[in-house]
């Protein structure tokens, strides 16, 4: 190769640098799991829930008449708490017993004739069934104006109206949330190693978020089983003595120190 062929190549690659090598992206730090209060503690997170919390729903397509109970209203066991408007359904049933009425009299007038031969066994039948019919109709529609209204299945309070008067609702659609006005339930999950020491009855104090407050407990009832994962058992307790400040949803820390 020539002299100045070969300064010329030595010259172009002295000036092409090398290829950059591209950096490593940055492994993102793992996430840090949440911090969970160790059993030595004594403290473990505690729910305030209701004994009987229910939804009510209608049974029937109609408008709602009345809502009796705001929210928050204390109701007794068996009150109305939901009336809906019937009119139509009412109509039908007053249908249904009249045409039962004629039925169960056209059966006797065919049972009188047959006694006199002047009607078959046929005849007599087929009134007979008519009735059976028709007296079927009217008690369907009797339990359909059964559910035309909704009683308190408990002494409680209204939590949440889920539906407004004039509202149309379909069965199955909510109208109103209640809870039991009795004692609270303090529903959390005890480190299956404190069994040896936890039974019911056993006491412990629980501070209340939502108050800034204690309240003396104990325990009523352990799970029938401890969840091998997490290696806990759910336990359920109840505040000791009148604490009216505390409402469902509430949450706090137990302390079994």
């Amino acid at each position: 190769m020539k002299p100045a062929v070969v300064m010329v190549l030595a010259s172009c690659l002295a000036g092409v640098a090398p290829a950059a090598v591209p950096a490593a992206a940055p492994v993102p730090p793992a996430p840090v799991a949440a911090s969970a209060v160790p059993a030595g503690d004594g403290r473990v997170r505690v729910q305030l829930m209701a004994r009987q919390a229910v939804t009510l729903s209608g049974e029937v397509a109609a408008r709602i008449a009345a809502l009796p109970v705001a929210e928050g209203g204390s109701f007794k066991r068996g009150q109305t708490l939901v009336e809906f408007d019937c009119g139509t359904y009412r109509a039908q049933l007053h249908k249904a017993q009249a045409a039962l009425e004629a039925a169960n009299r056209l059966a006797e007038v065919n049972a009188q004739l047959a006694k006199l031969n002047a009607a078959g066994s046929l005849e007599v039948a087929q009134a007979q069934g008519r009735a059976k019919e028709a007296a079927a109709e009217a008690n369907y529609m009797q339990s359909v104006v059964a559910k035309c209204s909704i009683a308190a299945p408990f002494a409680g309070r209204v939590a949440r109206r889920a539906a407004a008067v004039h509202q149309y609702v379909s069965p199955g659609n909510p109208v109103l949330d209640i809870v039991d006005a009795g004692p609270l339930e303090l529903r959390m999950l005890l480190p299956s190693k404190w069994l040896g020491s936890m039974k019911p009855g056993s006491r412990f104090t629980v501070a209340v978020d939502e108050l800034g407050t204690s309240f003396p407990a104990r325990i009523a009832r352990l799970g029938a089983q401890i969840d091998p994962v997490s290696q806990s058992i759910p336990a359920v307790g109840v505040i000791e003595g009148a604490a009216a400040t505390l409402l469902p949803g509430m949450s706090g820390w137990a302390s079994f120190k």
